[in-house]
């Protein structure tokens, strides 16, 4: 029976190289004439429509996707495995075709325990160095080996690498396949030097809504035991690990920036000499209303956390965001606009704005504004923050030239950015500085000691008879 099987293996790669296929589908025809499967006949380039390329799914949910590439041994299998389900996780694995057709037997344990099934091509080949055709036909064999002995057609194709050119893309396309995946969450396991601790270390700190963690089953071992680490990461912020396939139904389709409205609210403009512009720092109110609001970028697992304390308490708050860090985590910007908070722009680069030159100050405004308007599919509020709250009268007039009118400043800062401050000092300061019509800034990088302060400062502020609103209700 093995000289069988081994058999088959090497029968499949010289059908490979000789552009053959062992397998006809139901979809595939007969053409009489030439006594050939349209496998056998050469593959011209498609020239439809690429496949789709996935490399995270838009989504404000608190779920993403853990995913492996390749099938180890059987011994290495079985502990993955069993491992996965000690931690309650259902996962996708991108499975050579040629492992599958040498023990198919694990690929169906994979399916027995719940998991996904998908294409990492028939050899794992570079196919960046491939032809169209020799493309077109690693992934095709892979299908058709994968459905001979799972029954499973596969939906998705990722190369070894998780890198892909065009002509994967066309090759997916040409056989029906929905998207080509890669990832956004890499902790590059093939360094053997890292362990599972360090692997672990890296998913908790760049998890993220709608994230696709790329793993690989037979290289590195301590990738299995990582997965405990993985789940217990997940589960401190509420987030979920599915399967790709769920992840992508539950997800949504972002709109080119074009068709979103206000996508075109902030130009360069420089005719900036006679703009006008707010400065805010405070509302002149009786009322005991302040507003909160958070500067900067932080990772999932900080954001998230303000997030559900201002939802435990029932507060709305602004976000300025830095917008180089928006472009790497769209989804997290969303997740505030969907909890009922505002953004608003606090730069692309973060740069001191009185050192720019007007016209490149006022790309890094327009570029900010275009990234925070595509990643959360709506124009953001009209509100610019300059990073470290230095402005002077021209920078002033260069900023409004743009569309951002009102540049919002504040009157109650800790200095929380600073891991010096503790939670108490930021509480005190807060506290001691907070009056009718304040605004209070904080900060949303990892590594301080703001969330810990937070929840202090909303419930002493609440007891001294204070409401919150957004910014943006201050300066109508």
């Amino acid at each position: 029976m093995l000289r069988v099987r081994e058999g088959f293996v090497m029968g499949m790669v010289l059908m490979l190289l000789s552009g053959c296929s062992m397998f006809v589908t139901k979809d595939e025809s007969v053409d009489n004439s030439k006594g050939k499967t349209d496998t056998e006949q050469s593959i011209t380039r498609y020239t439809g429509e690429k496949s789709k390329a996935i490399s995270y799914v838009y989504t404000a949910r608190k779920e993403l996707a853990l995913t492996f590439n390749g099938m180890g041994d059987e011994k290495t299998m079985k502990r993955l495995l069993d491992q996965l389900d000690a931690s309650q996780i259902k996962a996708t694995f991108f499975l050579p075709g040629m492992r599958v057709a040498e023990e198919p037997k694990i690929a169906k344990d994979i399916l027995t325990r719940g998991h996904e099934i998908e294409n990492n091509t028939l050899n794992q080949l570079d196919t960046s160095k491939l032809s169209y055709e020799q493309i077109y036909r690693e992934i095709q064999l892979s299908n058709e080996v994968i459905k001979r002995e799972t029954g499973i057609v596969p939906r998705y194709v990722r190369t070894k690498s998780g890198d892909f050119t065009d002509d994967v893309r066309l090759a997916a396309a040409h056989l029906g396949m929905d998207a080509v995946v890669s990832y956004n969450i890499n902790p590059k396991d093939r360094d053997l030097s890292r362990d599972a601790k360090t692997i672990g270390d890296y998913v908790t700190r760049y998890i993220s809504r709608g994230g696709i963690i790329s793993l690989n089953t037979d290289i590195n071992p301590e990738v299995i035991s990582a997965i405990p680490l993985m789940a217990q990461a997940a589960e401190e912020i509420g987030y979920k690990f599915t399967t790709l396939s769920e992840l992508v139904k539950n997800g949504g389709e972002r709109k080119p920036l074009e068709k979103i409205p206000g996508y075109d609210a902030a130009k360069v403009n420089m005719n900036y000499q006679n703009a006008q512009y707010k400065l805010v720092y405070k509302s002149d109110t009786n009322k005991k209303q302040v507003a909160l609001t958070f500067d900067d970028w932080g990772s999932d697992k900080t954001v998230t956390k303000i997030l559900d304390i201002l939802a435990e308490h029932d507060v709305k708050a602004t976000f300025f965001l830095r917008a180089k860090g928006v472009e790497n985590n769209p989804n997290l910007a969303r997740a505030m606009v969907e909890g009922g908070h505002d953004v608003a722009n606090h730069s692309y680069s973060h740069p001191v704005v009185t050192t720019l030159k007007p016209e490149d100050l006022q790309k890094d405004i327009v570029k900010a504004h275009q990234v925070i308007t595509e990643s959360i599919q709506q124009q953001p509020v009209m509100l610019f923050r300059p990073p470290t709250g230095v402005v002077d009268d021209q920078t002033g007039k260069v900023i409004a030239a743009t569309g951002y009118k009102v540049i919002a400043m504040y009157d109650v800062t800790t200095l929380d950015w600073d891991s010096k401050n503790s939670a108490k000092d930021i509480v005190n300061g807060v506290l001691t500085q907070t009056q009718n019509g304040s605004v209070i800034l904080l900060h949303m990088l990892d590594d301080i000691h703001t969330i810990e302060a937070l929840p202090v400062v909303l419930e002493s502020l609440k007891s001294k008879g204070y409401t919150f609103v957004k910014m943006a209700e201050m300066v109508k």
